[in-house]
C-alpha cells in the first residue's frame, strides 16, 4: 500500500529534483510537492510523511504524520514548538553530514588563535611590518589542555585532529561516556565548571537547546584561564556577546574565534569585529563539497527506511531539540 510523502518548499533544497530521487529510492511512496502554505494545507491531512518545517497549523493539519524529516542537521530554535514535541511524530535530522568540514574549520581558528594570527591579518590589511609576537603569546599546543564541549561526530573529529597536534583533549557531552579517539576523558555538563578553569582552550560544538542557550556567560567566562581560548563552531545562541566582548576588552580572555553568533548578521557596531584577539566568520564552517549530495542520501535512506517499515537514522530527541 502507497504512503504519502509531503515535500514543503524550502530554499535551500533542489526540491523537484529530491523529490524525483526519493521517488526512485523508495518506490513505496507518493511523493508530493507543497509549492507553497495553501498547497501544505491540502497535502498534509493525507500525509504519512514530510520534509520541512511545520508550525501549529500546519502540524494540526497532518493527522497521519509519522515521520518528518527535519531540513538542517541542527534546526533553528522555533522548529521544536510544544504541539511538535508531544505529537507522536518521529523527527530526523541531517547531522553527520557536516563533520569534517566544520571540525577542519574549528582547528583551522584554534590554530590561528594559538599563534596570533588574528593580529597579523589586521596588520596586514594596514601594511604595517610590527613583530610584536612574544613567547608567552603563542599557545604550545602539546602542553596544552583542549576542553571540547559537544562531542558528537564534529566535536568527536575535532578531539581526533588536536590531539594530532599534542594537546591532552577533554570531552564534556551529556550523552557520551566512552571516549572517541584522541580523547583522554569524557565528562557529564555538571562538570563545567570544575572543568573551564583547567583549559588553555575551549570548543564549542553544541547544538542549540534548552540547557545550551547562553551556557558560556560572564560567569562562566569569569572561570577560564586569562590566557584562554575559546572557539564556538556549534550555535550562536550558546555564548552570550557582550559578556565575551567585555572579557576580551578587558583581557580576561585569550582570543575568540566564532562561526556562530547570538544574532546573525552580527551588528555592524558590535565591538567584535574592532576586537585584535577576535576572528570571526559568517557562518560558513558548514561549506564544502558534497553537502547537497550528504543531504540527499540521508533523506532517501530514510525514505527507503520509512516505506519498508524499518528504524529510521538520525533520530531527534524532540524535547532536547536534538
Amino acid at each position: 500500500m502507497s504512503r504519502n510523502f509531503v515535500m514543503l518548499a524550502a530554499d535551500d533544497a533542489p526540491t523537484e529534483d529530491w523529490a524525483r530521487a526519493v521517488a526512485a529510492a523508495a518506490p513505496g511512496l507518493r511523493v508530493q510537492i507543497a509549492h507553497d502554505r495553501a498547497m501544505a494545507l491540502r497535502l498534509l491531512p493525507q500525509a504519512d510523511a514530510a520534509f520541512g518545517t511545520l508550525d501549529a497549523q500546519l502540524l494540526a493539519q497532518a493527522g497521519k504524520l509519522a515521520w518528518l524529516q527535519a531540513p538542517q542537521a541542527a534546526p533553528p530554535a522555533g522548529y521544536f514548538f510544544p504541539e511538535l514535541v508531544e505529537h507522536p511524530v518521529q523527527v530526523t535530522n541531517f547531522r553527520g553530514i557536516y563533520n569534517d568540514h566544520v571540525a577542519v574549520h574549528a582547528v583551522a581558528m584554534l590554530l590561528a588563535l594559538a599563534r596570533g594570527l588574528p593580529r597579523y591579518m589586521r596588520q596586514q590589511a594596514r601594511a604595517e611590518w610590527i613583530r610584536h609576537l612574544a613567547d608567552e603569546d603563542v599557545l604550545n599546543l602539546p602542553e596544552s589542555t583542549v576542553l571540547v564541549v559537544g562531542v558528537g561526530g564534529i566535536g568527536a573529529e575535532i578531539g581526533r585532529m588536536v590531539a594530532a597536534f599534542g594537546a591532552k583533549v577533554l570531552g564534556v557531552d551529556p550523552r557520551r561516556d566512552d571516549a572517541p579517539e584522541g580523547v583522554r576523558a569524557m565528562f557529564k555538563p555538571e562538570a563545567l565548571d570544575e572543568l573551564l578553569p583547567l583549559a588553555d582552550a575551549v570548543v564549542l560544538t553544541l547544538p542549540h537547546t534548552p540547557q545550551s542557550e547562553g551556557l558560556i556567560d560572564a560567569r562562566r567566562l569569569a572561570l577560564v584561564r586569562p590566557h584562554a581560548l575559546l572557539v564556538n563552531i556549534g550555535r550562536g545562541a550558546t555564548v552570550r556577546l557582550d559578556a565575551l566582548a567585555d572579557a576580551l576588552h578587558t583581557q580576561r580572555l585569550g582570543g575568540a574565534a566564532l562561526d556562530v553568533f547570538e544574532q546573525e548578521p552580527l551588528p555592524a557596531d558590535h565591538p567584535l569585529w574592532t576586537e585584535p584577539r577576535a576572528l570571526l566568520t559568517p557562518h560558513v564552517a558548514v561549506v564544502g563539497p558534497h553537502i547537497v549530495q550528504r543531504r540527499l542520501a540521508v533523506l532517501c535512506d530514510n525514505a527507503q527506511r520509512f516505506a519498508a517499515g524499518q528504524p529510521l537514522a538520525n533520530l531527534v530527541d524532540k524535547a532536547s531539540w536534538y
